[in-house]
């Protein structure tokens, strides 16, 4: 009988031990100012949830996107919840490698904007919660435009931000002109140059598919985005992208950088800028046309088909893009710090007005954006600065690494258009687009 009672003593103890067990949730993000803010604030998800503890993969953009690529298409099971974004979701979604994401009584859907919603969406089902949400934007030194005796207006264009550019650059001072990415990759220099393409009157591809890198508009753009770059950009500019443009900006050492509007929280932000109190901020540059001009993006949380932790992450995604979040980071690092681009509420808080006087423009941009009509000529593919189909990951990686090449000056713009061109067709050769 002691015997007994021992085991069923022990059992207990175990099977106690099991309820109180921790579920650990990996987490991929990316390593941003606004993802690692989300980071620092885990303990409060965990204290609310003290059966989930919440394990971190951080990594730069290019290195995300090939893990969690890699992951999802092979069912490798090594993250519960992915950051990843428009261009991702609806493709995943539709395949079924994801799960539908499924907010909770209190996370208010309709508070979402539209265009948000509908790009992290596939087949009428939500694959994705965003983190934040942005278009893109020109920020300038109200001060050193000033004083070069020039203007910005609230719609530039390409031509006028390339004369302010040339015209505030010091070197002498460690000021350059402009600050533009760079880096190779579909989602680091192809993202601006893709609207850069836009504006200019181009397309990725016909409504044959056939690829259009070899066209005017395409040589017009980087042709204009090299010769600016080499008169008024930094140094080194080919392997700068987000994250080293903004640590220029915020240090004083560019007179305008287009970039994503999500930029605005940081460079205004007195505690990470020097220059937090002389910007000024105007719409994405245009050329010959304005469809396409701004980008439309969010990074978002996805939970991958493969995960067998389910429930945790969905609870963890509702408190992580919840208005409550929000507050929470407004309580802790003030509004100016919160993420953007994914609720309308957010703009409408007084406070939050008080400190962003590009969140009106953000808002603006991310409602005109119109991935179904981004393109002057009329093209086959949705998207703005990318096109929604599962080649283009490919054929993007290729043509930033010419473009890349073409800034750093390895290559002339046209041969890098040809090269471009060629790795674009075969691509769409090969996956059976057009012959």
């Amino acid at each position: 009988m002691k015997s007994v009672a021992l085991i069923a003593a022990a059992t207990g103890l175990f099977l106690s031990s099991l309820a109180n067990a921790q579920t650990e949730l990996v987490i991929a993000t990316v390593n941003n100012r606004q993802m690692i803010e989300m980071q620092k604030r885990t303990p409060e998800f965990e204290k609310a949830n003290p059966d989930i503890k919440v394990k971190w993969v951080t990594l730069d953009e290019g290195t995300l996107r090939q893990r969690v690529t890699t992951d999802i298409a092979t069912e490798g099971g090594q993250f519960d919840v992915m950051t990843i974004g428009m261009y991702e979701t609806p493709i995943w979604g539709g395949k079924g490698w994801l799960k539908e994401f499924k907010p909770n009584a209190t996370y208010d859907i309709e508070d979402v904007l539209k265009p948000i919603r509908a790009g992290l969406s596939a087949n009428g089902k939500l694959f994705a919660a965003p983190f934040y949400g942005e278009s893109s934007f020109t920020i300038y030194r109200e001060d050193l435009v000033k004083a070069s005796g020039l203007t910005l207006p609230e719609q530039p264009t390409w031509e006028q931000v390339r004369e302010v550019a040339a015209k505030i650059n010091d070197p002498s001072k460690g000021i350059y002109g402009i600050c533009l990415r760079g880096k190779p990759g579909w989602g680091d220099n192809m993202a601006l140059l893709s609207t850069m393409v836009n504006t200019f009157g181009g397309q990725w591809f016909d409504m044959k598919w056939k690829p259009q890198i070899d066209s005017k508009p395409w040589k017009d753009a980087i042709t204009f985005y090299v010769d600016m770059m080499k008169k008024s950009g930094p140094p080194g500019a080919s392997a700068n992208s987000f994250n080293e443009n903004l640590a220029l900006f915020a240090e004083g050492k560019c007179g305008i950088w287009v970039d994503a509007t999500s930029a605005g929280a940081s460079v205004a932000d007195p505690k990470f800028s020097k220059v937090a109190d002389k910007l000024g901020f105007a719409k994405a540059p245009v050329a010959v046309t304005p469809k396409g001009a701004g980008w439309l993006w969010s990074w978002a949380l996805a939970i991958p088909a493969s995960t067998k932790k389910e429930d945790a992450a969905q609870k963890f995604i509702n408190w992580a893009t919840s208005k409550d979040y929000i507050a929470s980071v407004a309580k802790a690092s003030g509004w100016v710090a919160v993420p953007t681009g994914n609720r309308a509420s957010t703009y409408d808080q007084p406070e939050y007005k008080k400190v962003a006087r590009f969140g009106e423009m953000e808002r603006q941009a991310i409602l005109a954006s119109n991935p179904t009509d981004s393109t002057l000529p009329k093209s086959p593919y949705v998207g703005v600065q990318f096109a929604a189909i599962p080649e283009f990951q490919a054929i993007g990686v290729a043509v930033g690494q010419q473009m890349s090449g073409g800034l750093a000056g390895k290559v002339t713009v046209d041969q890098a258009l040809k090269t471009s061109q060629n790795a674009a067709e075969r691509e769409m050769t090969k996956a059976g687009y057009y012959k």
